[in-house]
């Protein structure tokens, strides 16, 4: 039975060692020396002029995330969709509450006043 999970192992062995090798190779070749004009904030060559922090209202990461959500809905949909003939009744009735949550979800944004951009 452990047989079974050593290649589980080895991916989890090899996750977790390439950021950390990827971050001690990056703290090593890090700019040693900053100096004031390597601490500047950088913006196509122009100097900033006053605050450089700019506010975006919540509401577009919102519409974003939203967008992801429903994006991501197509792609969970797409197997039933691709063997709809071969699929037994139960799995046509999850794919059905599946569809209605996100329905739910979306009428919930929607109610929240998350889809308006101003």
């Amino acid at each position: 039975m452990l047989k079974d999970f050593e290649f589980i192992g080895v991916l989890g062995f090899i996750t977790l060692t390439i950021p950390i090798v990827t971050l001690i190779i990056a703290w090593a070749l890090r700019p040693k020396k900053p100096n004031p004009a390597k601490q500047e904030t950088y913006e196509s060559g122009i100097e900033t002029i006053g605050d450089t922090w700019v506010q975006f209202k919540a509401q577009y990461y919102i519409y974003a995330i939203i967008f992801v959500v429903f994006d991501v809905e197509a792609i969970f949909l797409f197997p039933f969709a691709v063997a709809l003939n071969q699929l037994p009744l139960y799995a046509l009735i999850w794919a059905a509450v599946f569809i209605v949550l996100l329905f739910d979800g979306l009428l919930y944004a929607w109610r929240k006043g998350a889809m308006q951009w101003w």
